[in-house]
Formats: structure tokens, C-alpha cells, sequence
């Protein structure tokens, strides 16, 4: 079971840390991502991070802007948003990955288990 939290309503330009919290080891996954879907439009791979190596992969639109780690000890993958934009506004879903071994991709259909989402508005 994944939970997202950290969502809300920020200025342009301003920054929102969001926490996935996984139930059981992050280590019996083999990467987890971040996806985000605004209305009306298709659900998007964010950045995902292979969970034993934190082998990290971002979309061209977050690159520089974002990043994501984890916390083993705590059981959670963060995502740390920096100068956002208008265009990030869309509910956020963490997923998991849990076919260790292999390629990570920014693609859903790779991921079997999400979270329910957070909200994130930007204006």
C-alpha cells in the first residue's frame, strides 16, 4: 500500500515536498515512481528511482526542477518540487514497481500498485 501526502496550494515559483509512504520494505520493490495526471489530460511519468541503487530518471519537463529520493529507514519516497509552474498543477500518485530486476521505466502500465493521490495547484 502506497500514501501520498504533501499536497497543496503553492505561488508560482514556489516549492512543495511530496512524501510516499510504502507499507512493508521499500526493498521488496524494484523501483517506484511518480506520475501526475491534470484534467483532461493523460497521466504522465514524473521520476522514478530504482530502489536499490537510487538510479534516478526524470521527465524532460520536471529535469532541474525536481527531484526524488528515498528514505529507506522511514519506508518513503519523497519528491522535492522546486520552481513550480502553473503547468505541474495536477493530482500526484506514487506507484510501485515490485518486478525486481527490471528496466525502470516512466511508463504506468509498468507499475501495479498506487497510492490514491495528492493534489498539488500552482498559480
Amino acid at each position: 500500500q502506497l500514501v501520498e501526502s504533501g499536497g497543496g496550494s503553492v505561488q508560482v515559483g514556489g516549492s512543495l515536498r511530496l512524501s510516499c509512504e510504502v507499507s512493508g520494505s521499500i526493498d521488496g520493490t524494484n523501483c517506484i515512481g511518480w506520475f501526475r495526471q491534470a484534467p483532461g489530460k493523460e497521466r504522465e511519468g514524473v521520476a522514478n528511482i530504482y530502489t536499490n541503487g537510487d538510479i534516478t530518471e526524470y521527465a524532460d519537463s520536471v529535469k532541474g526542477r525536481f527531484s526524488i529520493s528515498q528514505d529507506k529507514a522511514k519506508n518513503a519516497i519523497y519528491l522535492q518540487m522546486n520552481s513550480l509552474k502553473p503547468e505541474d498543477t495536477a493530482t500526484y500518485y506514487c506507484a510501485a514497481d515490485t518486478s525486481v530486476g527490471r528496466l525502470c521505466l516512466l511508463e504506468g502500465y509498468q507499475y501495479g500498485v498506487w497510492g490514491q493521490g495528492t493534489q498539488v495547484t500552482v498559480s
